[in-house]
């Protein structure tokens, strides 16, 4: 009767673990590459985005899953060196009028949305993330259409929004 009670628990220890690691992996996609992993087998899991040069002779490969972007830093070998979430508060208190498009691509990536205003002379590049102030806030940053530099950079209201879904 022991024996079936601990094969039991250990079934349900098992199947606990296995949801765990699933869940995480859910949460963080590219926590299954590890530092040192070639450039190649990043490349070959996930559909990238973008591919922006690095100082050192390195490249930043750009993955976005669901409402991230992830940035792979890999050396001039082409060896994961870092790896990190880059649609989150810190990184958007980097963000500075004068930084260039190709600045901002490597830094946060593609957006999920653009606009012009005409007046203005700038695209509007708008970002979703996990907001903690709920599902309707954007980043968004202005690109001026004339020298191509950033104009401005804040949180804005998603218009696809509605105000049954604004709290949550």
């Amino acid at each position: 009767m022991k024996s079936i009670q601990k094969r039991m628990l250990e079934a349900v220890v098992l199947a606990a673990a296995a949801f765990i690691i699933a869940a995480c992996a859910a949460v963080d996609p590219v926590a299954s590459l590890q530092v040192g992993a070639p450039i190649e087998q990043a490349r070959q899991i996930f559909g990238l985005s973008g591919e922006y040069p690095l100082p050192d002779g390195g490249r930043r490969l750009e993955i976005r899953q669901h409402r991230q972007t992830y940035m792979l830093d890999f050396d001039a070998t082409g060896h994961l060196v870092a790896k990190r979430p880059v649609l989150t508060p810190a990184v958007f208190a980097t963000m500075k009028p004068g930084m260039t498009r190709e600045e901002v691509l490597a830094l946060i990536g593609h957006p999920v949305d653009t606009f012009p205003i005409g007046r203005q002379q700038v695209q509007v590049w708008s970002y979703r993330y996990p907001p903690p102030e709920g599902d309707c806030t954007l980043w968004q940053v202005s690109i001026s259409n004339v020298n191509g530099v950033v104009t401005d950079v804040g949180p804005g209201m998603d218009p696809a929004c509605n105000g049954s879904n604004r709290d949550r």
